[in-house]
């Protein structure tokens, strides 16, 4: 058997510490041929038509041409294969994710680059060009992915994006307890730490995946592996213990669903 290919990539960041921290990372990789770097959008396109590369890490916010104005100059068919690094809000975050391409938030740490690395070449050696450039173009026109074949699994959120004092934290969804309303705000709470998004509860309840989370409340969703125990509280109310101690109010209407998510028998 001969060689493996490697893997070409182009790096592009308006910041020198941001390349450099690229170009470390990727040094650790097997098989990775870094074959240039650009400043700005404009050298990007250059350097995109010139070179042809694999994978792109493509900053978001540049001056003289940002990010997705790289990829329609190039176009969505004859772009390759992208990894956006950006400091957009959740949103903008959901878009990306929806695309299909995958993205860092700065700051990345090594794992999350890592995930996001071996992510890309994956589809890179799985997937056809034409199902590659068919998402960005979905991402650029705003459009909703394609849905999925019948019969397949629903997309649920794996992470959601937090702002943060100027910055933006990635929170997994896996790591999350148990979620709350506050007025027009959800607060996230992992183990002791707590976090504030944008966002109702319903359509919370609709992206969080069903087997792992419930709503048992009008205002509390669950994860429901950690629910420990299901009591009769004052009156006609119920609560459920967590794991760790929490104790969280059961609506009554949502009692009876909950105790046949727990394996209630009919």
């Amino acid at each position: 058997m001969g060689e493996p290919e490697s893997l070409r990539i182009l790096v592009v960041d308006d910041e020198p510490l941001g390349r450099r921290r690229i170009l470390d990372l990727l040094a650790d990789q097997p098989d990775v041929e870094v074959i240039g770097t650009a400043a700005d959008g404009v050298a990007a396109v250059e350097a995109i038509r010139a070179s042809g590369p694999d994978l792109v890490f493509l900053d978001v916010q540049m001056p003289r041409m940002n990010g997705l104005d790289v990829v329609r100059e190039i176009g969505p068919g004859d772009m390759p294969a992208t990894i956006f690094v950006t400091a957009h809000d959740e949103y903008a975050l959901q878009a990306f994710d929806s695309a299909a391409v995958d993205y860092l938030v700065k700051p990345f740490r090594d794992e999350r680059f890592e995930e996001a690395f071996r992510r890309a070449h994956r589809r890179i050696q799985a997937e056809n060009r034409e199902q590659l450039h068919g998402r960005l173009l979905a991402l650029l026109q705003g459009e909703a992915p394609t849905p999925p074949p019948r019969g397949s699994a629903p997309r649920y959120l794996e992470r959601i994006a937090v702002q943060m004092k100027g910055r933006m934290r990635v929170i997994p969804v896996g790591t999350i307890d148990y979620i709350t309303a506050n007025g027009t705000y959800a607060e996230l709470h992992v183990g002791t730490d707590r976090y504030v998004i944008r966002e109702s509860m319903h359509q919370l309840e609709e992206r969080l995946d069903p087997d792992r989370f419930m709503r048992i409340h009008r205002s509390t969703i669950v994860r429901l592996d950690l629910v420990e125990v299901l009591l009769r509280g004052e009156g006609s109310e119920y609560e459920v213990h967590l794991s760790g101690g929490v104790r969280l109010r059961v609506g009554r209407s949502r009692k009876d669903a909950l105790e046949l998510r727990l394996g209630r028998v009919t």
